[in-house]
This record gives structure tokens, sequence and C-alpha cells, in this order.
């Protein structure tokens, strides 16, 4: 047990911790340095999502369902996944429209309708309500063990309505909120330092559960598989790792993974905290993943707690829900449970800080604000000293609700109850929102019946059941029914019985909800305006926030200047003023009538204070003229598309040139190349055909001028001029294969083909070239015979290429080439190797290209012409292979082959003919 004084001092220690943070966090947000312009920041003020439900409620739930607590974290973690689809859309658009709150974006979307406005307004307080009582509840609750609990047999005592810890609680609370999120007018402004001191509550509360458990199993416990072991000991606790623990089974399951997914979104504190708080919408991005780890780390502990408080407290009367706390005591650990109870008071403090400055809003702008508007005396008064008022007036009466509701109806719930509640309520707002923003047909019609029946549905299938349940009606509500009628029951509405009341009511108020408003839009017309925010919502990536134009009217600059000066003071609307002005190029003092971009202007600087809905009565008050007729509308939402759709065809149009160019450029450079190939070509087949020529000139003449010559030398002159007169037909052979082969006029005779035998027949051809140069060759042919189907001149030729490029490159006396013939699944190989100078990694592709040449060095003529390789590429391709080369400097080249076999069926009875001409060939 811990001094009153002792806690007292350390708690408020803590919140002005969390006040010295926020004081930072706008401090620099005034000077233009923002020090939530991050990603993880974002991040941890998301994490707003935990609260006393998750430090404390997740235990006890977790201590009487097993795992029926993880739907509440599975929910977000899978609606994460969607969130730069989805909430990236919503961010875009509150941004674009300077919306404040989730009433302002439901009631924008439909035509600023302000009825809608102030019925989400409406559910959103009733659903929030016993939402922050579950806070209040949660840190009272916990505040009284930490100072009373001396062992698990004493009772909490009760305390009065107006005296208690619970209402000290709720003041305090209601006092930070004021410090927090009261000292601007304008709401569309960021509370930047309200979002780092969550963001800050964040990492305690964290780091507090995490101490907690880490204490929990590694120090009264031997680790968390010593718990489940002694759990699995006792049938009761074995029970928890089964599924069969879960209340209303798997149908329960999805209903609470469908809650969460909708609540991480649309719970106004965490669309405030998402959407209006947003920097940057691309912290979205980061978010996707960050977040799910974060519900991941304060979850970890949670069955192991629950477990080891039903160990510890076995056949005691202890608060499942305060296991995180009572553990830690009745081991005497006095400093770890004010730990955890600083983690508890920052999971509780964090919510209805956002969720009453959330609500404050809604409440001001969309419920007060009107009805002030239609009050005759107050329509031209300055009303900006009226707007913090409210809001703080607002936030004191919803934390004052939420105190009465905890005193009189939550003290009867569990935490778990009260939050799933609420997240029904939540999701209420959910169809009106995802079709709204993909959906045009959508309409105010249909979105108001949608909201109104699903709003009734819950209230009637869940609030009033709350109220039955704590004493404040009859019973026989429940059971069987309002006046008996056993079908109108609460819990089995039109007869029908679902796995649990909580089932039972989310799947008639959303049935209710998505028929109605799909139901009544496809048969109600939507008027211009209608029509027109559809477009903006659904479209929002292809407008621009200029496009929302919707005034034929006129009005006079001072007229707009006043009326918002009325709402937002006289400083601050000439200060907004003059920065339009300056930003568009006009003076203030000559401008005499406003065009439709400053109404706009002044509309959204109207919204960030009153909302859309009010901003844009009070702007048609002003207006001289009527609103844009829907003809006319949907002609300049026409010439817009055109406009924009004629602007992406010139985008489209001019990527396709700046392609075009590119390729123009490169085929220019391709045939810059080919020309300069095409000229060491001519140079080298010139000089390939004037060195023959001139030796078969040569010695005819020396033959011709001397008929003495002796025998011996005349036919040395002889086998030379035939030597040199084969070398120029081999070289005019090849240019007019190649010219064959690229014009299709080559004749191809493809048949069955042993590889052993052409290998052979190659190396037969060549051996006195080997021989004269003193280059070693060795052949590798297996035992069995390789066929393939192909022109046997044809691959012969490839072959004796191949050997003779090695020739080429290989020293005399110095060099080794290996020819291989292998088979690998239906393939057949050949390589050639040598030990050659090799060939560099860029020279690979190059070298089977016309007209390319390999050098010996930088002064050496190329050697060859530079058609062998290309032609015996272009054959290879023929018949369906593949050819490459396989080479580094200095280590010599491989140059491989492939083709398909021929099955040996085929060709076995061919074997003796191909022999025979193998052997003929030779002779």
């Amino acid at each position: 047990m811990l001094s009153y004084w002792v806690i007292l001092s350390v708690s408020f220690g803590y919140l002005g911790i969390l006040f010295a943070i926020a004081y930072y966090g706008d401090k620099r947000a005034d000077a233009g340095r923002s020090i939530i312009s991050n990603p993880y920041i974002y991040t941890l003020s998301i994490a707003v999502y935990c609260t006393a439900w998750t430090f404390y409620g997740s235990v006890g739930r977790a201590a009487t369902t097993g795992a029926g607590f993880l739907p509440i974290y599975l929910g977000p973690t899978l609606m994460a996944t969607l969130w730069w689809f989805v909430l990236r859309k919503i961010i875009r658009i509150a941004k674009t429209h300077r919306l404040t709150s989730i009433a302002d974006f439901i009631a924008s979307r439909y035509a600023k309708d302000p009825f809608i406005a102030g019925l989400v307004t409406i559910i959103a307080v009733v659903g929030v309500i016993p939402y922050i009582s579950l806070q209040l509840k949660a840190v009272s609750t916990s505040f009284n063990v930490l100072h009373t609990f001396q062992d698990a047999a004493q009772s909490l005592p009760s305390q009065s309505l107006w005296r208690g810890t619970a209402l000290h609680v709720t003041l305090v609370m209601a006092v930070f909120s004021l410090l927090f999120g009261t000292r601007h007018i304008d709401a569309g402004e960021r509370h930047e330092g309200m979002v780092a001191a969550v963001a800050f509550e964040s990492l305690v509360k964290l780091l507090a559960f995490l101490v907690g458990g880490v204490f929990i199993c590694y120090h009264l416990f031997a680790g968390p598989l010593e718990l489940v072991s002694d759990a699995v000991k006792s049938p009761e606790l074995a029970r928890l790792m089964r599924l069969e623990a879960l209340p209303g089974g798997y149908a329960n399951w999805l209903t609470l993974t469908f809650l969460s997914m909708m609540a991480i979104l649309f719970l106004p504190r965490q669309f405030h905290i998402m959407v209006v708080e947003n920097v940057n919408e691309d912290h979205v991005r980061k978010a996707c993943w960050l977040f799910p780890l974060y519900l991941l780390a304060i979850n970890l502990f949670v069955l192991p707690v629950s477990l080891a408080g039903l160990i510890v407290f076995q056949g005691q009367a202890v608060d499942p829900d305060t296991f995180i706390l009572t553990v830690p005591l009745q081991a005497k650990q006095e400093l770890i449970a004010l730990l955890v109870f600083l983690g508890g008071l920052s999971a509780a403090t964090g919510m209805v800080i956002v969720a009453t400055i959330a609500l404050s809003t809604m409440i001001c702008n969309d419920l007060v604000v009107p009805v002030l508007l239609r009050i005759r005396a107050l329509q031209q008064r300055d009303l900006s000293s009226f707007l913090l008022p409210i809001r703080r007036g607002s936030i004191f009466g919803i934390l004052l609700l939420s105190y009465a509701y905890f005193r009189l109806v939550g003290e009867s719930h569990a935490l778990v109850a009260i939050g799933l509640l609420s997240f029904a309520a939540a999701a209420q707002f959910a169809p009106a929102i995802l079709i709204g923003i993909h959906w045009k047909g959508a309409s105010r019609k249909g979105a108001m019946a949608g909201l109104l029946a699903g709003f009734a549905v819950w209230t009637y299938t869940l609030f009033v059941p709350s109220l039955a349940i704590s004493g404040w009606l009859p019973m026989t509500v429940l059971d069987p029914g309002p006046f008996g009628l056993t079908f109108l029951g609460p819990y089995h509405l039109f007869g029908m019985t679902l796995s649990d009341p909580l089932t039972h009511s989310v799947f008639w108020s959303m049935l209710a909800n998505v028929g109605l408003l799909v139901g009544v839009s496809l048969f109600t017309r939507q008027s211009a305006m209608e029509r027109v925010q559809a477009a903006l919502f659904v479209d929002v990536f292809r407008h621009g926030p200029g496009e929302s134009r919707l005034w034929s009217g006129t009005a006079t600059v001072i007229e707009l200047q006043e009326l918002v000066a009325r709402f937002v003071g006289a400083g601050e609307a000439g200060k907004s003023f003059a920065e339009y002005a300056t930003g568009h190029g006009f003076d203030l003092r000559t401008r005499v009538e406003a065009d439709a971009d400053l109404v706009t202007f002044a509309e959204r600087k109207l919204a960030g204070a009153i909302g859309a809905a009010s901003a844009r009565v009070m702007i048609a008050s002003v207006v001289k003229g009527e609103e844009i007729s829907i003809d006319e509308v949907m002609r300049i939402l026409d010439e817009t598309s055109q406009v924009i759709e004629y602007s992406h065809r010139l985008e489209e149009k001019s990527r396709e040139l700046e392609a075009t160019t590119a390729e123009l450029r490169g085929a220019n450079e391709r045939l810059k190349e080919l020309d300069r190939l095409k000229d060491e070509f001519v140079s080298t087949v010139t000089h390939e055909l004037r060195t023959p020529l001139t030796s078969v000139r040569s010695f005819s003449e020396i033959l011709r001028d001397n008929p003495s010559l002796d025998l011996a030398e005349r036919q040395h002159f002889l086998e030379i001029i035939v030597k040199e007169s084969e070398r120029l037909t081999r070289l005019i052979n090849q240019v007019l294969d190649l010219a064959k082969i690229e014009s299709g006029s080559i004749e191809w005779s493809d048949a069955c083909v042993s590889l052993n035998l052409v290998i052979e027949d190659a190396v037969g051809t060549l051996s006195q070239v080997f021989g004269e140069h003193a280059i070693a060759l060795e052949q590798e042919l297996p035992r069995e015979t390789v066929w393939v189907m192909a022109d046997r001149d044809r691959l012969m030729q490839v072959v004796i290429n191949l050997l003779s490029n090695a020739v080429k490159f290989c020293e005399n006396t110095e060099g080794r080439v290996r020819i291989r013939l292998e088979t690998e699944a239906d393939k057949a190989r050949v390589e050639v190797r040598d030990n050659g100078p090799g060939i560099p990694l860029e020279e690979h592709e190059r070298i089977f290209e016309k007209f390319h040449q390999l050098k010996g060095s930088l002064d050496e003529k190329p050697r060859g012409s530079g058609l062998g390789l290309t032609i015996s590429h272009r054959i290879i391709q023929h018949h369906g292979g593949r050819i490459w080369v396989e080479s580094e400097p200095g280590a010599g080249a491989a140059f491989i082959f492939e083709l398909d076999q021929a099955h040996a069926s085929e060709c076995c009875n061919k074997e003796g003919e191909e022999d025979a001409s193998g052997r003929d060939d030779r002779r």
C-alpha cells in the first residue's frame, strides 16, 4: 500500500511532465519547427487507441476468455494494411476541404448538411461517453487499489456520488484537457503539443506494461512456459487455452474483429489524431507496419499476466482487470506497481484529452453554433469570444456526463463491456464514410436514413440493455421484451437470436445502416451540391483544392472579411486576408468584388472555426446570388474533366515523344556504330583479299617469267597459289553465306546427324592446321552416339569456325584446344575451349555481331573477317539452339552451343547410313 500523497505527488508530477512536453511542442510549432513531423511520432500518437481498456481490460478479458482479447488488436492490424488506400484518401479530403472532425467530414460529403453534422455529433457523444467513463473507472479503481490494497481479501470502500477518487480524477482531467486543447479558435489548426504529449504517453504505457509483464513472468515465475505449465494443471485454467473459452464462439470473434477494424478509423479520437492532426500523409506509409508492431509489443504479456493473476489469487475475489497492478502489490513491489499505475494513467489521460477535444469541437461547431446563428439578436454580433468558452464548457459537460454514467451505470459493467458499447456506436459512421468516398451515388437522404436507423438499433439493442442491467429500467424490457412482446426483445429482435448480444446488435444495426444508405440513395435524386461534393470526395486525387467554386453570385471583400472576423477575430481575419491577397497578387484596399476563389477561401477559413456546414450557411448569407444550377455545375465539371483529360493526353504524348526521341537517339548511335564496323570490315576484307591475291599474282608471275625453275621449286610455288586461292574462296563463301542467311534464300537440309561424327570430321579437316601451329588438340566424346536434327554441312561449318577461332588466338607451340561433347537432360552441348588471351566481359555479346572483330592489342589488326561467329550464331539459332561464350581476360575462352537432342528411336535406323556417309567423306 502506498501513501495517498505519494501517489498524488507522482501523478501530478507526471502530468506536469506531459504539460511541459505539450508546451514545448506548441512553442516549436509557433516557431515553424515542428517536433511531430515524422512518422514515428505519428505512429505513437495513433497508439492512443490503446486506452485503459488495453492496459487493464485486456488482462481481465484474457482471464475469463483466454484469447478473446486478441480480436480487439487483430482488427486494427488488418485495417492497417489498407491505410495507404483508405486512410490516405480520407486525409487528403480533410486537408483539401479544411475539415475539423468526423462530423464535419460526413456532413461535407453529403452537401454540407448541418442536420447530418448534428446527428453525427449526437451519435458520437452518446457513443463515446461510456468509453470516457471507462477511463475514469480505470484510473479511480487503480488509484484506490494502489492506495488501499494490503491483501487479496480486502475489498475497496464504496464512495458517494459526489465524493471520491473518480470525481477528483474527472476534474483533473477536465482541467488538463482545457490546457491542452482549447488554446485556438481555429479547430483546423493542429494541436502539436497535445500530439507530442500523447506520443510520449504511448511510450510510457508500453514501457510500464512491459516492465510489469517481465517482473511477473520472470521474477515471480520462471517464465511464460512455467506459467502455462502451471495453468494446464488446473482444468479451469486449461480451458482458457482452448477456443471453447470464447463467449459467442467464432461469430463473436468475427464481430469483435470487424468492430475494432472500424474503431481504429472512426472513433472520434482516432479520426482526430489520424486525420485532423496529420502533418504529412506520407507518414501513413510507415505507420502501416509500425503500428501493428506496437500492438504486438503491448500485448505480449497479456495472457501470461492473466494466468499469473489467476494462479496467485486462486479462489480469492480480486478483479481480473487489476491483475497487472495487484500481482506486484501482492509481491510487495510498490515501485513496480507505481510504474504500472503511471502506465494506466497515461493510457487513460491520452484517450480522454483527445476524445474531449474532438467531441467539444463537434458540439461547438455542429450543435451550439447552428443554434446561435438562428438567434436574431446574435446574427450580427462578433461570436469569436463565444467559441472558446463553448468548447471549454463542452469539455466539462462531457466529462461530468461520463462521470455520471460511470457512477450510475458503468460500475456494474466490466471495462471491456463498456468499451465494446462505444466500438459498436463508432461503427455506425463507417458506411457513410467508406461508401461515400468510393461511390458517387451515395446521397444525403440515404446517409441520413442509414445513420438514424443504425443509431436507433444500437440504442435499442445495446444502450437500453445496459440501463436495464444497471437497474434503471425494468428487466422485463430484455425478457420477454417491451409490452411482453418477445419478438421485440433487444436480445432477440424479430425472433432472431444470434450467438451473443453484441453480435446480434452489430448485425441488425449494420444491416439497417447499410441497407437504407444504399437503398434510399438508389431511389432519390441528388442535388447539385451533393453531386459536386460527391465528385470532389470520390475523385479527390484528380481534383485540386480550388475546384469547388459553386457560387454564381457576388460578394464584396469587406463583407467576407467582416463575416470571418465575427468568428475568428478581427486580427486573425485581417492577417489571413492579407496573406491571401499577397499570395494572389492584388491589393485588398483597391479590390471591391470578391471572386469565387476568395469566397471559397473565406468558407474554408470559417470551416476551421465553426465547421463546414455552418460555414456554408454563413457564406450563403453574404453572397449575393444563387448557387450554380445543376446544369451549370455539370457543364463546369464536364469542362474541367475535358481540360484534365486533355492535360493527361498531352502528358502522355510528351512521354511518348521523349521515349521515341530516346529510341531514335539510340538507333542513330547504333547506325554510327554499324557504319564504323562496316568501314573496319571493308578494310579487313580488302586486306584479306589483297594479301592472297598479291601472293597468287606474284608467284604466278615468277612461274611465267622463269620457265627454267626446277621442278621442286615450281611445285612449292604452285602449292602456295592453291592455298591462297582456297583462302580467297573461304572469304567469299562467308560473305555469300551470310547474305543468303539474312535474305532467307539459303536451303537447309535437316536430317538426323551424329554430333560425334561431325566433330571427328571437323577435327580431321583441321588436323593439318593444328599440326602446322604446333597446337595440342584434345577430344572428349561420349561412347554413345549423340543425335540431333540439323543440316550436317552447316553444323560442320559451325564446329570448324569455332576450332579455327581457337587456333587463331592460341600461341604457337604453347596453345591447347579441347573440344568436348556432352548431354544434359534433352540437350546436346558442344564446348570448344582454348588457353588464349581470353575475351573481356563487355565483348561477350558483341562478338556475335556482324563485322565485329577482336584485336590482339591496341595496334594489331583484327584477326579474321568478323563473319565466322555471326554465321555460326545464325546457324545455331535456326536450329532452335543457343550459342554463347564464357571467358575472362587472361584465362582463355570457351565457346559453347546447345541443341535439342533427337530421339534415338528416330535416328538409330539411319546410323549405319550416317556411318557409311562419314567414312566416304573421310576417304
